[in-house]
């Protein structure tokens, strides 16, 4: 075929990709949300640089979701500011976005899920999508084909997707996805999503991979060059009792306390058995459950900040 009669393909194609990039990207995408989200974040962790110490939450959605960092703030009495983004993006995205914010003398406290904690390369489903919306190809190192892969994907659009973005639009006025709420003054979520099939206990089946454990000691180094602290948190889960999940819980804990400060309940390891405190995963909780978090953190964090004090 001449090169000629190709170029109204060729133009078709790059023009179908080009608008589910833009819709990807800029609006109904759930990594157009949390772009969006992220340089919201942003912006009010920039409001509060001149302030002499913050709390700078890092992590996936659970950490989003399971904070009110208005009531760590009031208790505390230093701003708060929630950085957590979402899990598929992985350690490896997640701390260098968040590392130009951190300022000296922050506090910077990383509630990890336990899939972003077993990874073995760092890297999540939607990594190399994500820096490139935020125009950061950098951040994601991968093998040129798997990278060319993961930016045609990002060009294309489900029908499924439009169809659910033009319906919210038209029932509701808004689009309704994750990330897609507005925030709090301190970067919370306003909106609580909820479970819609029946509970079960999440198990886990692996402790920490090495990866991450390497991953996160770079990452104290970095914030610890920043002039900045450093604390681990187990995250809260609706979580199995077996004998292998708990294992589990204890190896990855005891790896995470050589890195640096472990801040969670002995006598739960974080595992909640009350159902009613989660929202819709085993990971985000009701508003009700976030202040029980938030004052759990509150006494086992203020021992720590003494001793920084000191």
């Amino acid at each position: 075929m001449k090169p000629i009669k190709l170029l109204p393909w060729i133009i078709s194609i790059a023009s179908a990709w080009s608008i589910g990039y833009a819709y990807n990207v800029y609006h109904g995408g759930i990594v157009g949300w949390l772009r969006k989200t992220y340089y919201n974040k942003a912006a009010i962790a920039a409001s509060l640089e001149s302030a002499p110490k913050r709390l700078i939450i890092v992590g996936g959605s659970g950490a989003h979701y399971t904070v009110n960092s208005e009531y760590l703030e009031e208790q505390l009495g230093f701003p708060v500011v929630n950085l957590a983004l979402d899990g598929k993006l992985g350690l490896d995205v997640i701390f260098p976005t968040v590392l130009e914010h951190i300022r000296s003398g922050d506090i910077v406290l990383v509630i990890p899920e336990y899939l972003m904690l077993m990874d073995k390369d760092g890297l999540g489903e939607i990594s190399v999508h994500f820096s490139l919306a935020i125009n950061n190809p950098s951040l994601v190192d991968l093998p040129p084909k798997k990278f060319f892969e993961d930016t045609w994907i990002l060009g294309i659009t489900g029908l499924k997707s439009l169809v659910k973005s033009g319906v919210d639009l038209a029932t509701l006025g808004e689009f309704n996805e994750y990330y897609s709420d507005p925030l709090t003054s301190r970067g919370d979520p306003t909106k609580t999503w909820q479970r819609s099939g029946d509970w079960w206990k999440l198990p886990i089946r692996r402790p920490i991979s090495e990866h991450s454990i390497k991953r996160i000691t770079e990452f104290k180094e970095n914030v610890e060059g920043k002039g900045a602290h450093l604390v681990l948190s187990l995250p809260v889960i609706y979580g199995s009792n077996d004998e292998k999940t708990i294992n589990n819980i204890v190896k990855t804990g005891a790896q995470l306390e050589k890195i640096a400060p472990l801040i969670y309940n002995p006598e739960t390891l974080n595992v909640w058995r009350d159902s009613n405190l989660f929202a819709d995963t085993h990971y985000h909780l009701q508003p009700e459950g976030r202040i029980k978090r938030s004052q759990e953190i509150i006494t086992q964090l203020t021992p720590i900040l003494e001793e920084i004090e000191q």
